[in-house]
């Protein structure tokens, strides 16, 4: 049941990130064709743009955390027996958490600091600009208690014990549990 609506909100994501993306793009480009050719601009579109950069940044790794599809290193890890990939995978996680964790009190220390900050161009909170740690935050420490209670439960495929996968293979379907 988690894996269908970590799914679905990673679909979200994407959306919202394409959408960003589209946005960002019209933005800018409109904005450097009402420079030249009218001598005028979109006031709003640098602000813009640098916001939804860094939401769309955020939330991109989000959907790379649930997919696996982070920068790392296996060539250890995948020599190791399944007791060892076991305890890596464990203390990688833990520490990925501690991390999670410290985005998320930075995060917030920034909402809390910002909130009667307004933006120099379009005069909103501050803080929404930095709420997105927050939010990434909880949702990646969610994903990662999820692999972590699938190993516990002996739900977790030997396969789905190493953390990174290569960019041309296809995404961990959920191979069969451990035992």
């Amino acid at each position: 049941m988690f894996k269908i609506i970590v799914d679905r909100y990673c679909q979200v994501l994407n959306l919202f990130t394409a959408a960003s993306l589209a946005v960002m793009v019209l933005l800018v480009f409109g904005n450097v064709v009402m420079r030249y050719g009218f001598n005028s601009g979109i006031t709003v579109s640098e602000e813009l743009s640098r916001w939804l950069f860094v939401w769309l940044t955020f939330m991109g790794a989000i959907v790379a955390m649930q997919d696996g599809a982070h920068l790392g290193s296996d060539t250890l890890v995948s020599r190791l027996p399944v007791a060892g990939k076991k305890f890596c995978f464990v203390v990688s996680h833990l520490l990925m958490l501690w991390v999670c964790w410290l985005l998320f009190k930075g995060s917030y220390d920034q909402v809390v600091i910002n909130w009667d900050t307004t933006s120099a161009v379009m005069e909103v909170s501050m803080a929404i600009f930095y709420a997105c740690g927050m939010v990434s935050a909880v949702s990646m420490a969610m994903i990662l208690l999820n692999k972590l209670w699938r190993l516990i439960t002996g739900d977790l495929s030997e396969q789905e014990l190493i953390g990174v996968r290569e960019s041309e293979e296809e995404p961990v379907d959920v191979p069969a549990p451990l035992k």
